[in-house]
This record gives C-alpha cells, sequence and structure tokens, in this order.
C-alpha cells in the first residue's frame, strides 16, 4: 500500500468544477487584485471568525508582521512566543525590529507553556502571540488574565487552527489580533500563497490594510511606509469555495485523530493528548518517538509518508545565531524537536488506509 503523507487531489477533486469556475470568473471580469472575490472573501471569513474585520494578505508571516507593525511594536520592544513553532512567528518579531522572548512548550499540548509564561514579562513586553500549533487551540484564558493585568496586546497566530473552537468562540476572534496562512496544505488552504488578519479592531483593521497597500488608503496617497501584501482573486475565490466545507473537513480530522488516540498502542509512541473537543483542528497529527528517524524509515518500507514539524529548535537555526547560548533552556520543546513525526491525516484517508497505518504503527514496538 502506498499512502501519502497528504493529498490535496482528494481535496480538490470533488470541488473541481467550483474551482475551475472560479477561474473562468476571474479570467472573464479581468480583474485580479482587491475585486469582488476578495471582498466576498473577507467578509464571509470575518464573519466564519465571528470578528468584524478581515483583510486578505499575501501570506501567514506578512500577516503577522502586518499585525506588529499596525500595533506600533518595534526596537527596544520585546514580544514573548513559543519556542516550539514554525519560524515564521519569530521571524515576524524580527523583521518590526522588536526581541523574540522564548516560553518553553507545554509536554501535553505541545503549544506554549501557560505557567512560564508570566516570569518571562518585562517592562518591554509589548505582545504574546499565542501559536494555535499543529491545530490544538491554546486556552487563551490565563493569557486574557496576564494581559489584563500587564496591559500587553495579544495575538494569534492561527495558521494551523482553522476553524478550532474554545468554548463557543472561534479562533481569529480570541484576541486583539489573529493571523491565517492559507498555504495549500493548512486546513483551509489556497491553490498558492495566500493570508489574512482577522480583528474586531476597526482601527487597527484600517492601519493593516493600508500597510499592506503600500501604506496607502486612497491611491498614491501613502500615510505609512507599508508592503505590498494582497490577497489576488484568484485565491480568495478558491478559498470562498471551500469556505463552507471547513467545519466538515475539521470533523472528519477530528474522526481520523480520535481513531488514531483510540487504537495506537505502540509503548514506543507517545499520543497527543486530547479530550475529543472542537478545541483541536488536527492540521497535523503529531507522535513522539524516542528513534523518530528509525519509525520514519520503517514506515516508508511500509509505504507510508510521513514528515516533521520541526527537527530544529529556532534558536539553533543559524538564522538566530545569538540565541545560540539557548540550547538546554527548553527541554520540552528540544525534546518535540527530537521524537515528533507526523502521520498521514486529512479529509479523503480511506479506512483501508487508516487501518494500515495503525496497523504498522502498533507493529512497530515489536522490531
Amino acid at each position: 500500500m502506498n499512502i501519502p503523507y497528504l493529498d490535496l487531489n482528494r481535496i480538490h477533486e470533488p470541488i473541481r468544477e467550483e474551482l475551475d469556475q472560479v477561474y473562468r470568473d476571474v479570467m472573464e471580469r479581468q480583474w485580479f487584485i482587491h475585486g469582488t472575490w476578495c471582498t466576498r472573501f473577507e467578509q464571509e471569513f470575518a464573519a466564519y471568525c465571528g470578528a468584524g474585520h478581515c483583510i486578505g494578505v499575501g501570506n501567514g508571516l506578512d500577516a503577522i508582521r502586518l499585525i506588529l507593525q499596525a500595533m506600533d511594536i518595534g526596537t527596544g520592544d520585546e514580544v514573548i512566543v513559543p519556542a516550539n513553532t514554525f519560524i515564521a512567528t519569530v521571524l515576524a518579531v524580527t523583521y518590526v525590529g522588536a526581541t523574540p522572548v522564548f516560553v518553553d512548550a507545554d509536554e501535553n499540548t505541545y503549544n506554549i507553556d501557560l505557567s512560564k509564561v508570566e516570569e518571562k514579562i518585562t517592562s518591554r513586553t509589548k505582545a504574546v502571540i499565542a501559536v494555535h500549533l499543529y491545530g490544538h487551540v491554546v486556552d487563551m484564558a490565563p493569557l486574557e488574565e496576564l494581559r489584563r493585568k500587564y496591559g500587553f496586546r495579544l495575538i494569534e497566530d492561527a495558521a494551523q487552527g482553522h476553524g478550532g473552537m474554545l468554548g463557543d468562540r472561534r479562533t481569529g476572534s480570541l484576541s486583539d489580533a489573529a493571523a491565517f496562512s492559507f498555504y495549500p496544505g493548512k486546513n483551509l488552504g489556497a491553490l498558492g500563497d495566500g493570508g489574512a488578519v482577522v480583528t474586531d479592531d476597526k482601527e487597527l483593521a484600517d492601519r493593516v490594510r493600508a500597510l499592506s497597500n503600500y501604506g496607502s488608503k486612497e491611491k498614491y496617497v501613502h500615510m505609512y511606509k507599508g508592503c505590498n501584501s494582497r490577497l489576488d482573486e484568484l485565491q480568495a475565490g478558491f478559498l470562498s469555495i471551500k469556505l463552507p466545507l471547513l467545519d466538515k473537513w475539521n470533523e472528519m480530522r477530528r474522526q481520523i485523530a480520535s481513531e488514531y488516540c483510540r487504537r495506537i498502542v505502540s509503548d514506543s509512541i507517545q499520543l497527543p493528548k486530547w479530550e475529543g473537543g472542537n478545541d483541536h483542528v488536527f492540521h497535523i497529527f503529531p507522535i513522539l518517538c524516542e528513534k523518530r528517524d528509525e519509525l520514519a524509515a520503517y514506515l516508508k518500507e511500509c509505504g507510508i509518508g510521513t514528515n516533521v514539524h520541526y527537527p530544529t529548535p529556532i534558536y539553533m537555526q543559524g538564522a538566530y545565531q545569538e540565541s545560540a547560548g539557548l540550547l538546554g533552556q527548553y527541554p520540552v520543546t528540544e525534546k518535540i524537536c527530537r521524537q515528533e513525526v507526523s502521520i498521514p491525516l486529512y479529509p479523503g484517508l480511506q479506512e483501508d488506509e487508516k487501518d494500515y497505518i495503525i496497523k504498522c504503527l502498533n507493529e512497530f514496538t515489536n522490531r
């Protein structure tokens, strides 16, 4: 059996005609930037998230950076970030001139360890970025309490958390502003790059929109030193077709994850801890194994595709050599980086494929 880590064709083929119609519509209109599809998607996605405003931008990294810039966060400021995250979270902080301050991961959720955030807050702390990593929504209540106490801004990096719930609220409505990525492999993915900023703050939304459009609200009138980061018509149209299916797709992911959690019983594998609610949308199903490389090689022999998220902590990357002295200070993050391997989980995964993946993982103990 050959099971790819991700097969987007299984997601796209059932809606191929609708996606093709978007292309035909855009070509007929010959309007490719800031048109009717972009306006429609921004309105629909803001409503879906339960927020007042959505601004389509070029990608998820730009979304975080534009939020920070719109909040006037820059040189001399500190932004608290999880040590266990994709580098884009931290690059955005660096791009505005601020200093990233790392917090170790939680052993159970793999998200930021909420018990360790307060000790990192200083007089220079201007924001905390909560990353809904792997699709697991961060419990925002402790961060809200700290925000009221210290007055910093609270930001969601929701690049992997489309549609996740905290009680009756969705990601995108749990903070001052949220950044989304629509990279093709995301739970809500475009057919190219794309991103969005979602917020209830109209003033912030207006600034982000201007900053993303050369710092301009009015043509040839530039209020800010902005950039060019816009969601194009084609991608906005594709996303509008996909958005009504997102909850269904997320439920499919949870059903597969539930079976994995119930039926994978290998002593060599640590499974994600999840209570079975809507607070996880399983963009990634991460398992930990001390023999990670051996496990990945074994699964490859079995015809099962895998991935690793993420093998090297950000503070040990060449881009952040100034942080190399932090090695050893974030033991949970370093354990995850050494041991994490992601297994196939996506809408369209067949029953026999799921059974085969579980069977192979359970047999790994006896190798």
